[in-house]
């Protein structure tokens, strides 16, 4: 089923603008804004998706294309209980934590608690949502990270679980993983997307895909921007899976999992169709691709690089696959979400204008 949506997809593709400084696509105006204050969307079991990405999802707020707006998000660290069990003190648990767990009762096919959807009142099938990332906070002064029989890259060589508790400096923004290890912190969402395809259903949260989802991008924090197909009317944004920080590969499944809040500005921009997630941060251009084959997951990012450079930046075909060999780095972003993750990372200081 997936294979037949990428490739009906694919008839409908064309390449998006990503432009340094102010963003455009393909040199259309996004339309303007109708806000006039911030918003933010609190964490609640009315206002979170647990574990999946669906066309037909209810919104749980509606703004309008350049709108800001504050996202408070959970963990994937488990309950309450959990977390006193595993040595967390109860004072530093956000409040709105346990509730969810208590309340929310439907849940999957994944297993990531997401807020949202939000809806963007402009975004309809064909366009692309541009998610500015404008701030990220830590909500919490740990981190926990583990793993599992049957799970992660190595699963025969560690079948038992363990969970390790991460004491978190946010002033100094450092983990301390262990006495003489400490580790600087990225803070970072692993999972951010808009509704996948109609066809595709009510999709499972850990496989990330066109609508972006559980990428597990450690480039994408604060400061950079997000470029998403829009697949459902309203675009269906939805928020979590919060990381404090993330080694590329994030091979035994978890990162330095914690709780997050973000602020996000939505641009619609109409008509300009797109495959893949794409993304800029202040000195690179990033394209993305996922799939259950390594190889493949490569090819498509590649893809998506050459395309972006005969596009974009007016280069031929032969030349744009010499400059993705000699300037662009390719890297493994996760191997463990059941779709691994490559991203090809362009600079831009190599471009005069």
């Amino acid at each position: 089923m997936r294979k037949g949506t990428i490739q009906t997809a694919a008839l409908l593709y064309a390449a998006v603008t990503i432009t340094a400084g102010v963003r455009t696509m393909a040199q259309k105006p996004a339309l303007a804004s109708h806000q006039t204050t911030p918003q933010t969307l609190l964490a609640t079991p009315q206002t979170v998706a647990w574990g999946y990405y669906w066309a037909h999802a209810k919104p749980v707020m509606t703004v309008h294309s350049g709108d800001t707006v504050t996202i408070q998000t959970l963990s994937t660290c488990g309950s309450d209980e959990r977390l006193e069990k595993e040595g967390v003190a109860a004072k530093d648990i956000p409040p709105y934590n346990e509730a969810i767990f208590q309340q929310v009762k439907d849940r999957g096919p994944g297993g990531h608690i997401l807020t949202g959807p939000l809806a963007i009142a402009e975004a309809e099938p064909g366009d692309v949502l541009e998610v500015d990332i404008l701030k990220i906070n830590l909500d919490a002064p740990f981190a926990c990270n583990g793993f599992g029989p049957g799970r992660g890259f190595l699963p025969n060589d560690f079948p038992y679980g363990r969970t390790k508790i991460i004491p978190l400096d946010r002033q100094k923004m450092l983990a301390h993983f262990a006495p003489g290890i400490e580790i600087p912190l990225h803070p970072f969402f692993g999972s951010m997307g808009d509704a996948p395809p109609e066809s595709a259903g009510r999709i499972d949260s850990a496989p990330p895909w066109m609508h972006g989802g559980n990428m597990d991008n450690r480039e994408l924090v604060a400061g950079t921007t997000l470029y998403l197909p829009v697949h459902a009317s309203g675009a269906l944004f939805e928020v979590g899976d919060g990381h404090a920080g993330q080694g590329n590969g994030e091979v035994d499944i978890t990162a330095l999992e914690t709780f997050l809040t973000g602020t996000f500005r939505f641009v619609v921009h109409k008509h300009q169709h797109l495959l893949w997630p794409r993304a800029e941060t202040p000195t690179s251009y990033i394209t993305m691709g996922f799939s259950p084959d390594l190889t493949t997951a490569t090819r498509l990012a590649v893809r998506e690089m050459i395309d972006f450079l005969v596009t974009q930046k007016q280069l031929s075909r032969d030349d744009a696959y010499m400059l993705t060999s000699v300037a662009v780095d390719v890297d493994i972003t996760q191997l463990v979400d059941g779709s691994v993750g490559v991203h090809a990372i362009c600079p831009k200081n190599i471009f005069s204008h």
